[in-house]
């Protein structure tokens, strides 16, 4: 289930505005057939996946996928569930239940009325790679993703406004690939016009997955963005179910505000400027002790000479 979790970001952000699956087949003990949601949403994973496999070798083989099979119908394609059920494998192990109410345990009612053995988990990982569909089902939201690259001393510019550049080559490739599984990317209004930042991806092969751009603002809407005048407004974003924000410091610490972050991607690096500008503005605690325990670190690793960290929001969704 984590080789189906880690292929399913394969799918990311193209399948939009249905959420990135995955599925395997393994028939005695050996990958046969792997298939991932396709570039709008459809085919599906499983009917990828299973696409061309002899009934002979499905008999005895399971199928592996990251979230339960479809039971709706769509003019777009057939349930997934259906599909499963006709090409009869001798087992199906889902990773997460289909919050959807179209699906909601439908899709494994349908496939243990027809006699396959089915075993539903509630995998992490698999949770994780659906974490933009997940959050949106149940809060109504995107996923949203904070980026800061900072000084040591937490510093995202000297006190003139120069930021470029803070971090090396490396962190800065790093963060055009995080752009690149995301369905749009945000900055504040002040961020925009004062350096009219092109927010795409500009990695070679990688440039077509540009996302949406989004400013914070009441003003118009800069040519080419989408603009929202407050955080909460991320509910609106149709098809959004990954949003990356890129700051500056008021724009972040809004969001972080009105706890509207679920991930932080902290990139530091080995420099010290002083009086230089703050990564963020006030947050509106009252005490030390709103701010602990919000934050669990979930991975960390060195970027060059940049140190790159990701913080997971403590909530449950």
């Amino acid at each position: 289930m984590a080789a189906a979790a880690r292929l399913a970001r394969r799918a990311r952000p193209l399948s939009r505005p249905n959420p990135g699956v995955a599925a395997l087949v393994v028939h005695k003990g050996r990958v046969i057939a792997r298939g991932w949601t396709q570039a709008g949403g459809r085919p599906h994973a499983e009917a990828v996946a299973l696409a061309g496999l002899a009934p002979g070798v499905l008999a005895e083989a399971t199928l592996y996928v990251t979230l339960e099979p479809c039971a709706h119908t769509s003019p777009r394609g057939p349930a997934c569930a259906d599909l499963i059920v006709d090409a009869k494998p001798a087992r199906v192990v889902i990773g997460q239940h289909d919050p959807d109410p179209r699906t909601a345990g439908q899709g494994r009612v349908r496939l243990e009325a027809a006699g396959i053995a089915t075993t539903l988990l509630d995998d992490p990982a698999s949770a994780a790679s659906l974490a933009g569909f997940l959050t949106r089902q149940r809060l109504g939201r995107p996923w949203v993703t904070l980026k800061l690259a900072t000084s040591l001393d937490g510093c995202i510019a000297l006190a003139d406004g120069t930021s470029q550049w803070i971090t090396g080559e490396g962190a800065r490739a790093h963060v055009h690939a995080r752009r690149a599984q995301h369905d749009a990317i945000l900055v504040g209004g002040g961020t925009w016009r004062a350096d009219s930042p092109r927010l795409d991806v500009r990695l070679p092969g990688l440039e077509a997955r540009s996302p949406q751009r989004v400013v914070l603002t009441r003003g118009a809407a800069p040519e080419g963005t989408t603009t929202l005048a407050a955080p909460q407004d991320i509910a609106g974003l149709a098809g959004v179910l990954h949003l990356y924000v890129e700051g500056g410091a008021e724009t972040a610490a809004a969001f972080l505000a009105a706890d509207l972050v679920d991930a932080l991607h902290l990139y530091r690096a080995p420099i010290l400027i002083g009086d230089g500008r703050r990564s963020l503005g006030a947050l509106g605690l009252a005490s030390l002790a709103e701010a602990n325990g919000r934050w669990r670190m979930h991975d960390s690793r060195q970027l060059g000479s940049d140190r790159f960290e990701v913080y997971l929001r403590t909530r449950t969704i």
